[in-house]
């Protein structure tokens, strides 16, 4: 139905005839000439109704209307001087239409697709087929297929095998609550959806393949943010007879094709790495934003011998005083409350600020301190006369976490940020396990087939000292993908389950076709997932993952364009022998 795309046309075209068909984006009527801007997804160009090249045509030109699909035929021009559009590669060049075919008409819109200003959320997602017609948003669609072809060129060049892992699997604790699917021929047994192909991954490593990844649909039952979707596609990789240097060196280089490929823009190789110890000392996260300069100090040791009582309590109890300094702010008495009012919405119980004025520190507590105190303040962050000292005192773990987020509260409203920064990083050294509070017990902080640094072997109590080999990668405070060298011996991993609590009965029963593939000669192995649409949200410069996802869920984990999810015939039901009971 035409020769070319609207988005093809150039000034090398003129004199050619040609056939295009597309939307009418806009339409303009000058009385004599009816210019329309006809486009597809390959860009936008300018096609002319004259009445003098075709009256008849010019006639019905009268009658389309924006969004209408058109075929046209007619002959490439170059635009008169002076009417050129240097936004548009099309802009230098014009069709002069001598035949109109109009394919389909359009209702009225519920949002107009050139606008710049952007359509209210749901509008968009119900009409998900109108917004992603605009061109912005089609470029971002355009962008992600590049990515995927960069992703699987690269990991094939490196002797990569693109295998596909089952939809369709077993329920098994992964860290979030599973999709279930009944099974109609296997009555009152449930497959689960995949939150990874972990397993399967692993199973590929123990059946010799070497090289695996897979860019997968990863499904997990979770409550959503604006990083979150309950379905998603992460980039799967999974390779044997390798340590953490070789997953990391091969993942950077992935990364950085990707980055080049896209967006122009090559990483500084190899990237830093940092201790998952020091990220939570320093920055208060397992994912710090390294765009900004404002490290968190630690101040327990100058009050060993404090009689400042919320020192005191946190020093005596095995607790952490924590401190950051804003330089060069000149911060108001307002500005001083607002950051106190930001920490506690944090959760914490109170933040303390002291400022550096004439060269001496002023703050509420300041009376309460002995002066070698407020002097090894001072020194520890080399105060000048204007600077601001936050500190709070609670449990090291509280502590970190609060004041981790106050350093992004700063840092964002002080535009400390150098938000022009690409600032990757590593974290590795992981702990194994973390303790719950909620189950009253340690969990994996990862999943329970990393491996750990030395032997498990008659561990327990006291976990925490126990480190993974483990790795996440981070850009600008997002975590980009994160991986781990697996237990490659049964005996190793049935140490690993003990330890989670998990009786051999237990074990055999939710994991027991991995635990024999691990009996059979399963190699050393290790891998790393990436998180796709993050991935694509921080390299287009987007604020939420939906905006990289063809049809995203609400907040809800409703799709507002198909109405799922929703109700199911009482037929499909009684075939499943399934029953709605109504709260």
């Amino acid at each position: 139905m035409r020769s070319q795309c609207c988005g093809s046309i150039r000034t090398e075209d003129a004199g050619r005839r040609v056939e295009l068909a597309g939307w009418v984006f806009r339409r303009r009527d000058h009385g004599g000439l009816i210019f329309v801007d006809l486009r597809d997804v390959s860009g936008v160009v300018q096609v002319v109704f004259s009445p003098e090249i075709a009256p008849e045509v010019h006639g019905s030109a009268h009658d389309i209307k924006q969004e209408y699909v058109i075929r046209i035929e007619g002959e490439v021009s170059i635009r008169p001087a002076g009417t050129e559009n240097p936004n548009i590669p099309t802009g230098a060049a014009e069709v002069l239409v001598s035949s109109l075919e109009v394919l389909n008409t359009c209702k009225p819109l519920p949002f107009q697709l050139e606008d710049e200003e952007e359509p209210n959320e749901s509008l968009r997602l119900k009409y998900r087929y109108l917004d992603m017609r605009r061109p912005k948003v089609q470029e971002t669609f355009i962008e992600r297929s590049r990515a995927a072809q960069v992703i699987r060129s690269y990991l094939i060049a490196q002797g990569f095998l693109e295998i596909d892992t089952p939809f369709l699997g077993k329920s098994t604790p992964e860290g979030a609550r599973d999709f279930i699917i009944p099974s109609r021929l296997n009555q009152g047994q449930f497959y689960a959806l995949p939150q990874s192909p972990q397993l399967f991954k692993q199973i590929l490593m123990v059946a010799g393949f070497d090289k695996y990844f897979q860019i997968a649909r990863c499904f997990r039952d979770e409550d959503l943010r604006a990083d979150r979707q309950p379905e998603f596609t992460q980039v799967d990789l999974e390779m044997s007879f390798v340590d953490v240097d070789a997953v990391l060196a091969l993942s950077e280089g992935l990364i950085n094709t990707l980055f080049t490929s896209i967006k122009g823009t090559s990483l500084t190789l190899p990237v830093r790495r940092m201790d998952y110890t020091e990220a939570m000392e320093r920055f208060g996260s397992d994912k710090p934003d390294l765009r900004f300069d404002l490290p968190i100090e630690e101040l327990t040791p100058l009050f060993q011998a404090t009689e400042f009582g919320v020192f005191k309590k946190a020093a005596e109890t095995g607790g952490a005083i924590k401190g950051l300094a804003l330089r060069g702010k000149s911060l108001s008495r307002k500005d001083l409350d607002t950051a106190v009012d930001m920490a506690k919405s944090f959760g914490a119980g109170g933040l303390i600020w002291m400022r550096k004025e004439g060269g001496k520190l002023v703050s509420p507590i300041v009376k309460y301190l002995k002066e070698a105190e407020t002097s090894s303040i001072d020194n520890q962050f080399s105060l000048a006369d204007g600077d601001v000292v936050f500190i709070m005192a609670d449990a090291r773990a509280k502590a970190n976490d609060i004041m981790g987020r106050l350093r992004l509260y700063l840092g964002d409203r002080y535009d400390l940020v150098r938000r022009d920064e690409y600032c990757f990083l590593w974290v590795v050294n992981f702990p194994l396990f973390e303790y719950s509070e909620e189950e009253r017990r340690y969990v994996a902080l990862h999943h329970p087939f990393t491996s750990a640094e030395g032997s498990l072997k008659g561990a327990s109590g006291d976990l925490a000292s126990f480190k993974a080999k483990a790795y996440d990668l981070v850009l600008n405070g997002v975590e980009l993908g994160g991986g781990s060298i697996r237990n490659h011996r049964k005996e190793d991993q049935m140490e690993m389950f003990r330890l989670l609590g998990l009786s051999e009965e237990e074990a055999t029963q939710q994991f027991g076709f991995l635990l024999e593939a691990l009996e059979m000669g399963a190699p050393p192995h290790g891998g790393i997932a990436f998180g796709f649409d993050r991935i694509l949200m921080m390299l287009l410069g987007l604020e939420s993952i939906r905006d990289v996802i063809p049809f995203p869920k609400t907040q809800k984990g409703t799709c507002l364009l198909s109405g799922a999810p929703a109700p199911v015939k009482q037929k499909q039901l009684n075939e499943l022998k399934i029953r709605i009971v109504k709260e």
